[in-house]
């Protein structure tokens, strides 16, 4: 990849705002990960390792910022439109610009489960990465036990493409099986 974007930074779904990370954005992430610990430890546990504390989280605003403005990935914070805390986040990741195609890795508060929030964004998302960023394909995993998460990947219009047998293990040490989702631009 030899040139920059010029993207949007914020993306308005009816209920929230996708935008950008932000300088001390960490701080309201620390809160938003420390509610959310069990969900992370159980479907996340990589991220863990990289935000135990309130400085650390900061850090990982701050790279993912970084990452951005070179076009590495593109992580986007999820806020509520009425309350204006964070309650998720999304990441255009793996990207590879030869082809080009990415990965979307996605998280939201549990209290905002089931409520139709992720599916308005992932669509606003998509959007974003097919038009702005040109990419061809999208791929998404979800753990093959998280039903929620492929129906998601189903209504946003993702088909499913394989599985991925022990494709990590759990603080609890049960190995856990991927199911891989595949979007064409």
């Amino acid at each position: 990849m030899n040139h920059l974007f010029n993207i949007d930074t914020a993306l308005i779904t009816p209920r929230t705002v996708v935008r950008r990370f932000r300088e001390n954005d960490g701080l309201n992430y620390f809160k938003l990960f420390q509610d959310n610990l069990d969900i992370l430890e159980a479907r996340f546990p990589a991220i863990l390792d990289t935000i135990p504390t309130q400085d650390d989280i900061e850090l990982f605003v701050r790279k993912k910022l970084a990452s951005w403005l070179v076009n590495e990935e593109f992580c986007l914070g999820v806020w509520d439109k009425e309350s204006a805390v964070p309650i998720g986040l999304i990441r255009i990741a793996n990207i590879d610009w030869k082809v080009p195609n990415a990965e979307l890795f996605l998280f939201l508060d549990k209290s905002r489960h089931q409520k139709g929030i992720m599916t308005e964004v992932v669509q606003k998302v998509l959007q974003f990465a097919f038009e702005q960023l040109r990419l061809e394909k999208i791929s998404l995993r979800t753990e093959s036990d998280n039903f929620a998460g492929q129906r998601l990947a189903r209504k946003c219009g993702f088909s499913r493409e394989g599985d991925i047998r022990s494709a990590y293990r759990r603080p609890s040490g049960e190995l856990v099986d991927l199911m891989l989702f595949g979007l064409v631009k």
